[in-house]
């Protein structure tokens, strides 16, 4: 008899999430250090059309091999944006976020990612950069399975325009992901081969 607490999509997502680990490393081992600075040239040209003026734009701190976007932040920063990391506010809590520049102090978080200090500013970004184990063509990404990215997206948006990049390598894509109802869509994607903007 079929267990009829099983989600199929979770079902779904755990199993692509498998194989995406796998994929995002051999992306990783092939580009290599040089996908950060890459990334930070695409998104650089990119950001003039997306918003005008000095902007406050989160990123993320690399762990493993995700996609590096410190190349990106320090850029960033030094064109005067203001720039931001996440902090994890507690399980089935959207992020929130804190200023930090490339060079200030980290501590480490939940999950044993690097955060700014607790006395840093909290902000709420315009754009947040998004970390992926695999992007779609349609937009959506597949993420840890915490449900961190979609529930923040969700908030942010809900009280401003926000705009969300994805972050990755260009084999992290594929043709279409599993979703649900509460996955936020990423407005654009930024590779090592460029900036794209899903259908």
């Amino acid at each position: 008899m079929p267990d009829l607490d099983v989600d199929p999509i979770a079902q779904a997502k755990q199993a692509a999430r498998i194989e995406a680990r796998q994929v995002r490393a051999r992306c990783h081992a092939v580009v290599g250090p040089a996908v950060g600075v890459a990334i930070a040239t695409h998104l650089l040209s990119l950001l003039p059309g997306l918003r005008s003026g000095l902007l406050t734009i989160a990123g993320y701190h690399a762990k493993g091999d995700e996609a590096d976007v410190l190349p990106s932040l320090s850029a960033l920063a030094a064109a005067g944006h203001a720039t931001a990391l996440p902090v994890v506010a507690g399980r089935a809590w959207p992020l929130v976020f804190r200023l930090w520049r490339p060079g200030h102090p980290l501590v480490p978080g939940a999950f044993r990612i690097m955060e700014p200090m607790g006395d840093a500013p909290l902000v709420q970004p315009d754009i947040v950069l998004v970390p992926l184990l695999a992007f779609d063509q349609a937009g959506y990404r597949l993420g840890y399975g915490g449900g961190f990215y979609d529930r923040t997206l969700e908030v942010l948006r809900a009280e401003a325009p926000t705009v969300a990049v994805g972050i990755g390598y260009a084999g992290q894509g594929v043709d279409k992901l599993p979703i649900d109802a509460y996955d936020q869509k990423l407005d654009w994607i930024v590779t090592e081969q460029g900036a794209w903007r899903p259908a």
